[in-house]
């Protein structure tokens, strides 16, 4: 260890410096004061006391020594001590308790208190009470007696030295103190301007400056307390922006923003002073109305906050349009408290969004009901899983020129066990708007592939099975990875397998789902777009994509002998697609004249009640041999 390392001085923190400061100032006032008075009793030959004063003097440069070696505490100890010593001898060895050199002792007991500990301050106040106590009780025993001196200018330069001294250092600390008071009321100041921005903050939306939902619920009470004395109607309009999504995918989240503070700016202004406008959260606004006559009141409102709001906005130097939908719950009506009421009034929007947009809708029981519907099937879905209630019913697809069963479409029923049979219309929606069609989709495909792989065991020959696959799927599940474990996990070879897609999801997400197709058609796989005709149907995405397959919607195909334009629909769509070298399947086929005229049109294949509805997999099995027998066509099929 080098001898700077030991002898270097630790360092200091804010406030020991600041203290290490002060003790310094005060030495050295001690000390200009000691040298006066030195030169003083120097002159009047008062020896003895210039030897006090040049001793307390050496302990105050120790002091100061100890200063410099940045050990503050010890050097305040040391000089208040040598202070204290200092002065009580001049006491005793003078006049005493009318000595000047008692007014010091307060000054000491003051640096004590602001500089020191509090076990310096009560021990040199101890020292000083026995020291003068003892000095009383030897003047009034005679053990030790002080003389009383006239006044002359020494007493007056000595009062003057010790107050000059104990004075500015006093003053000194009572600046620091001033000091100290006004940063600690300037702290509580911002305190206090903290605790109400976040008082403010905890009920208003810091993008927007509305109240927020806490402070919605208070005003909401205020509100139908009002309403309950006045014999009035209240409502809570749930506000929400339609499409706002695209504005921040499209301009960015600061367009987005700017275009929410516009929006609340414009209701805002609007409303009466004793409604209320609140932000919800993303872009959804609440509305409190208090004192309103009626509904038709209500609805008139309502009327002009979507007009309100469909002005355009100035967003980066663009005019951008805005509609808006809003769903009304009444008070007392629809609930008596603000829970019930923004659960119905979010039902309600929702209605509005389903009816088109920039729309508004009132509550009614209905909605509730659906809603309980809604979540029954949610649940009751999730228990189908577990339980094993879902099942596959397979339609024939026929060729059209030969009549010979070449495929099957895989269609998911549920036997509910108390409902019965629910209808596929009703579950599938709610399974793919809750994300449950993901794990039913999966099961799905690993079903038919299993029992399409069985049928090829029972010598039923290379069936074509087509499975159904929604949107959801696609965007949200791993379907490459599914498709792949109900292959592997079957055995089913991957071109005996076909995958309905629909329209929208070939438009909507083309760049993903180009590269998506073209990996599973290297496996073998091919594709179908279901519902041909009644969505965006053109020829850049039946190129892009390259599908097999057009299953034609079978609205066009059961009026196809009855409505010329069906069948001129019929006929573009089969004429596209064998330029195009596709295969039409015709959905729907229910009598013998639209079969007729489906094969005149030179149709490809066709499925519908005119042969079979959808069968369960063993009735299907047995379908498909008769067929086999009546045509006289074995195929290579064998008895099971």
């Amino acid at each position: 260890m080098s001898i700077e390392s030991v002898s270097a001085a630790p360092a200091l923190d804010a406030s020991s410096r600041f203290q290490a400061r002060r003790v310094g100032q005060i030495l050295r006032l001690a000390l200009a004061g000691i040298a006066l008075s030195v030169a003083h009793h120097a002159i009047a030959q008062n020896w003895r006391t210039v030897g006090i004063f040049l001793l307390g003097a050496m302990g105050l440069l120790l002091s100061l020594a100890l200063l410099r070696r940045n050990r503050p505490q010890a050097a305040t100890s040391l000089m208040l001590a040598v202070l204290t010593v200092m002065m009580l001898t001049f006491v005793w060895l003078n006049q005493g308790l009318r000595d000047p050199a008692v007014l010091a002792l307060p000054g000491i007991l003051v640096f004590a208190a602001m500089l020191g500990a509090r076990r310096l301050f009560v021990s040199l106040l101890l020292i000083m009470l026995l020291a003068l106590a003892g000095l009383t009780l030897a003047n009034v025993q005679g053990w030790h007696v002080n003389q009383i001196k006239p006044v002359r200018l020494s007493s007056l330069i000595d009062i003057a030295a010790i107050l000059s001294v104990i004075g500015f250092a006093v003053w000194l600390m009572a600046g620091d103190l001033r000091r100290a008071l006004r940063r600690l009321e300037s702290e509580n100041q911002q305190v206090r301007l903290s605790q109400g921005r976040i008082e403010y903050l905890a009920h208003h939306d810091a993008l927007t400056g509305l109240p927020n939902r806490v402070l919605a619920r208070e005003r909401f009470a205020q509100t139908i307390a009002l309403a309950e004395r006045a014999q009035t109607e209240a409502a809570l309009l749930f506000l929400d922006l339609d499409n706002f999504k695209t504005i921040n995918d499209s301009l960015g989240h600061a367009a987005g923003d700017e275009l929410l503070r516009q929006a609340s700016r414009r209701l805002s202004q609007w409303v009466r002073s004793s409604d209320t406008v609140c932000r919800q959260g993303g872009d959804e606004f609440l509305v409190i109305l208090g004192g309103m006559p009626d509904g038709d009141a209500i609805a008139d409102v309502a009327v002009k906050l979507t007009q309100l709001l469909t002005d355009p906005y100035k967003l980066g130097g663009l005019d951008v349009t805005v509609t808006s939908s809003i769903g009304i719950a009444l008070f007392p009506e629809d609930g008596a408290d603000f829970d019930t009421l923004l659960k119905k009034a979010d039902m309600a929007m929702y209605r509005a969004k389903e009816s088109g947009r920039n729309a508004f809708r009132f509550f009614d029981t209905e909605m509730n009901s659906s809603v309980v519907e809604h979540l029954h099937l949610i649940s009751g879905m999730r228990q189908a899983l577990a339980s094993q209630e879902f099942t596959l019913h397979y339609q024939p697809q026929f060729d059209l020129a030969s009549g010979a069963v070449v495929g099957a479409e895989a269609l998911l029923r549920w036997r509910h066990p108390e409902l019965g049979l629910i209808p596929p219309g009703k579950f599938i929606p709610v399974a793919e708007k809750s994300g449950l069609i993901i794990d039913i989709g999966a099961w799905v495909l690993q079903e038919a592939c299993r029992q399409g792989m069985a049928w090829q065991a029972q010598g039923l020959g290379e069936l074509l099975l087509s499975v159904n696959l929604s949107p959801v799927q696609f965007r949200r599940g791993d379907i490459e990875r599914v498709v792949l474990n109900a292959l592997d996990e079957s055995g089913l070879p991957a071109g005996h397998l076909d995958l309905e897609m629909t329209e929208s999801l070939l438009i909507d997400d083309s760049s993903q789902l180009s590269e998506l197709l073209t990996r599973l058609r290297a496996l073998g796989l091919s594709f179908s777009i279901d519902d041909f005709g009644t969505g965006y149907s053109n020829l850049g995405y039946l190129k892009r994509f390259e599908v097999e397959r057009l299953k034609i919607d079978q609205s066009f195909i059961r009026r196809l002998t009855e409505q010329p334009h069906d069948e001129a629909i019929v006929r573009a769509i089969i004429q596209m697609a064998h330029s195009l070298k596709l295969t039409t399947v015709a959905e729907g086929i229910e009598d013998a004249a639209t079969l007729a005229r489906l094969r005149e049109l030179g149709c490809d294949r066709g499925q519908g009640f005119y042969w079979s509805p959808a069968l369960p997999a063993e009735e299907f099995a047995a379908y498909v041999r008769a067929q086999r027998q009546s045509a006289g066509l074995a195929a290579g099929a064998q008895p099971a």
